[in-house]
């Protein structure tokens, strides 16, 4: 993510999209860069001009052989028993947090429902039910639970948040084996009221690192607030129960970190968010993120999206200088490595939610872009680790499956909100 930014998340990343500001190696973000800090990074790290030319790259007629590559690519990722787990420096007893294990798992999980033909491709149905137990089973792990939070650096949220869109889309598709059924919905049941109970105290919303103190409130965190809005979203469209004033806390949470002026989102703010217009190169993803979400509940508007997609092109080159390198808040506009692949995900989402006429011209444009950091073996990957390639081909799979025809948009929050499958 980035800061001012975030994603951090974000990515869950944030994709899980974020590392922690302590407990972790050097490579880890820290907490808001002090005046010297931000000098240091800024001289070893320039951030490139918006306007710098771009090379040519060539983006296939025919996404579906891409997408099938990459299916099979993730299949192939999975480890035992069952898990891909989203890799980045932070750590807890030396060991790759649960939460990212459950969240990495679900994202790739999804991506692999999304894709064409699943049901007829053994392979594909054996790895999504091991995903499928193995994110049934996270719910007994002590770390999941939401009992025992009491503030600090955190990512089990992540892992609530997509282990249960996971199982939500699991059902939605029918890929539950049919012993597991109930396991599943028990589970799907767990996780949303895990996550509920992780709503920030009084203000609402969601974010991965608190004060000490569980009801000591806190400002929201954009790209980590907008994921688990469409989870919610998700549950009530499939028959879930879900506390619409929890979701309106959080609505209003985010629209609190959004600045009237050019459309800035901060890394976490409330109201009366200062417009920081200079640091939006670091701000695109969670901009795309907040505008996606309150679309989805009927606030946003299509020039709001178009604004943000605009955002993410033009300033494209500020997160690509930082994908694949180490170090994590890096100056001037504070883009961490995981930071790259969650942007990607809500910009498409973004164009997916435009009016029909409006999208070809930015689909031509992000596809442009997306495939320049596709490998030669059909992945993408954000990190200086290679398990991580699992996370950014998961989301740029998924990024491409929202351009094919008959692709469902996401659930919409409101009494009358249809089913989706995004």
């Amino acid at each position: 993510m980035t800061t001012s930014l975030l994603p951090v998340l974000l990515s869950i990343v944030c994709a899980m999209p974020q590392d922690p500001a302590s407990k972790a190696p050097t490579d880890a973000p820290s907490a808001p860069a002090t005046k010297e800090s931000s000098r240091r990074s800024r001289k070893a790290e320039p951030a490139p001009a918006p306007s710098a030319p771009r090379a040519p790259v060539e983006v296939p007629k025919d996404l579906s052989p891409i997408i099938a590559t990459a299916a099979e690519r993730l299949v192939a990722m999975q480890e035992e028993p069952g898990q891909w787990p989203y890799e980045g420096v932070y750590r807890v007893g030396g060991k790759i947090p649960v939460g990212y294990r459950i969240g990495g798992t679900g994202i790739c999980g999804e991506a692999l429902l999304r894709a064409p033909g699943h049901a007829g491709d053994p392979a594909r149905v054996a790895a999504i039910g091991k995903a499928i137990a193995f994110v049934c089973e996270g719910i007994k792990e002590p770390l999941m639970s939401p009992d025992d939070y009491d503030g600090g650096y955190d990512v089990r949220g992540w892992g609530m948040c997509y282990g249960a869109r996971f199982l939500l889309a699991a059902q939605r598709t029918g890929a539950v084996p049919e012993a597991m059924r109930d396991q599943v919905k028990a589970a799907t049941e767990w996780y949303l009221a895990a996550l509920a109970k992780l709503e920030i105290p009084k203000v609402g919303g969601w974010t991965y690192s608190r004060q000490p103190g569980r009801e000591t409130p806190c400002p929201a965190s954009p790209f980590m607030t907008a994921p688990c809005l469409e989870t919610f979203f998700a549950a009530k469209a499939q028959g879930h129960a879900v506390d619409a004033a929890m979701i309106e806390r959080a609505l209003k949470a985010l629209a609190g970190t959004t600045a009237t002026g050019s459309g800035y989102v901060d890394y976490s703010g409330g109201k009366g968010v200062k417009d920081k217009a200079d640091q939006i190169p670091g701000a695109v993803g969670r901009m795309c993120a907040a505008e996606v979400a309150m679309t989805l509940a009927g606030r946003g508007s299509p020039e709001g999206l178009e604004r943000a997609i605009e955002a993410f092109c033009a300033h494209w080159d500020a997160l690509e200088v930082r994908r694949a390198k180490t170090g994590t808040h890096i100056a001037p506009y504070g883009v961490a490595p995981y930071y790259f692949y969650y942007a990607h995900y809500y910009a498409a989402q973004a164009i997916a939610l435009l009016p029909e006429d409006r999208r070809a011209r930015h689909w031509t444009v992000f596809n442009e872009l997306l495939f320049r950091t596709r490998s030669a073996e059909g992945t993408w990957n954000d990190r200086v680790f290679p398990r991580s390639a699992n996370f950014g081909t998961a989301m740029s799979m998924m990024t491409l499956l929202m351009q094919q025809q008959g692709a469902a948009e996401p659930a919409r929050w409101g009494p009358t909100a249809p089913v989706g499958s995004e």
